[in-house]
């Protein structure tokens, strides 16, 4: 198919201005039946719907062709490290060393480690090429590193999850299979917070984050990898609002994070090789853990740093950016969306209508809201905070008098 060229597209615009016609329809119909010459002295003529496609783009956009994507190339719906673990399941089944890559896929399908609708076959093939993911870690060239140490506490945090003890509560009850998230900041080795979890998911990773923020301060930078709660648009929304700069570890890289993986090393030779059997609940464990943690491991002098961690991390005190603590603190770590504003002023949230603050007929707001709450979502619009929206009730509004700044 021949390109046309923007030179020629703006002349096709350009005649919509003169063209006879009361609407931009009719408009759009005249010009399709004009003849136009390309660079070359070829005749063109172009209908009424592609002009129409053309002057959409160039009145929204500046240009005559659609924009590309900024996700173009990318994989949304499911992470590199989740095709990697996915993929050294499935390899042990096979003898030898399998190259092709449908079979592959088609056995972690069968398997349920991956959904056709979440990762088709030519998504997959793409990603194991970009990634080499069928060459194991150990057969990868080394990679130069540096030793490198960040000059202030809070400049940069690092981030990571350990697979951590299974709980026994009782006889009757199932095993509690737990996850320890932690954030570790890079000047000081100070954990900010760190905590056991029965789900390695997203909410318990904003927990932990919100936790250490209230406990630590506000990190400039937040070093984590490509998982899915570490990529999800949750954390990398509230990092925008507070102002952190979030960034991901290339991929099958977790060497680039030393520092966290050091510790959780630790944790393993240390804490874990306790006798924990006596320990049935989450709660119980996450208080042993933060008392290994504040009496004994920031306690002790570190052995690159010369002196004990926590001790590093108060001679950057004054440098720290804490939270100010005002009545809407707490939407910074709330859920977004947006919603259309209906005719009648209501808009659909949790399968309820709500009613804005304000009239907004017609207008796309910002809602924030929490993940596990029933409160009233909170409006924004054009990040101006303009109050909580109410549950629609028709039988008051049926009693309510209509006023002139109703509308």
């Amino acid at each position: 198919m021949k390109r046309i060229s923007n030179y020629l597209k703006m002349r096709v615009l350009g005649a919509l201005e003169y063209a006879e016609g009361a609407s931009l329809e009719a408009r759009y119909q005249a010009v399709s039946k004009m003849v136009f010459q390309d660079e070359n002295g070829h005749p063109c003529q172009f209908t009424w719907r592609t002009i129409q496609t053309w002057w959409y783009h160039y009145r929204r956009h500046g240009i005559t062709d659609p924009p590309s994507r900024a996700d173009k190339g990318t994989i949304r719906k499911v992470s590199p490290e989740h095709l990697a673990t996915a993929i050294e399941k499935v390899l042990p089944s096979f003898h030898g060393k399998p190259r092709n890559i449908t079979v592959i896929y088609r056995e972690c399908v069968r398997r349920g480690l991956l959904l056709p609708e979440r990762c088709a076959s030519n998504t997959f093939r793409r990603a194991v090429k970009k990634f080499d993911l069928l060459t194991p870690l150990h057969e990868h060239s080394p990679k130069a590193r540096l030793a490198f140490a960040q000059a202030h506490a809070n400049d940069l945090w690092q981030a990571d999850t350990l697979h951590g003890p299974h709980l026994h509560p009782g006889l009757r009850s199932a095993s509690i299979k737990t996850y320890l998230i932690c954030f570790i900041d890079d000047a000081s080795r100070v954990v900010t917070h760190g905590a056991f979890y029965e789900a390695d998911d997203t909410h318990s990773l904003l927990d932990c984050f919100q936790t250490a923020l209230a406990k630590r301060g506000i990190p400039k930078a937040v070093y984590a990898d490509n998982g899915s709660n570490y990529s999800s648009k949750e954390f990398g929304t509230i990092c925008a609002r507070i102002g952190t700069v979030l960034i991901h570890t290339p991929v099958r890289d977790g060497a680039a994070k030393g520092k966290i993986e050091r510790f959780f090393r630790t944790v393993r030779d240390e804490f874990l090789t306790h006798d924990i059997s006596h320990i049935t609940t989450l709660r119980k464990l996450n208080e042993e853990f933060s008392k290994w943690l504040e009496n004994i491991y920031h306690a002790r002098v570190h052995t690159t740093l010369g002196m004990k961690p926590i001790d590093r991390y108060g001679l950057d005190r004054p440098r720290i950016r804490y939270f100010t603590d005002t009545a809407y603190s707490a939407e910074l770590f709330m859920l977004e969306d947006t919603r259309k504003v209906r005719a009648d002023n209501t808009f659909s949230y949790n399968s309820q209508r709500y009613e804005p603050p304000r009239d907004l007929r017609g207008k796309t707001i910002t809602i924030r809201y929490h993940r596990h709450t029933g409160f009233a979502p909170v409006v924004y619009q054009d990040d101006e905070r303009l109050g909580d929206a109410t549950l629609l009730d028709r039988v008051a509004n049926d009693r309510r008098p209509i006023r002139d700044d109703d509308f």
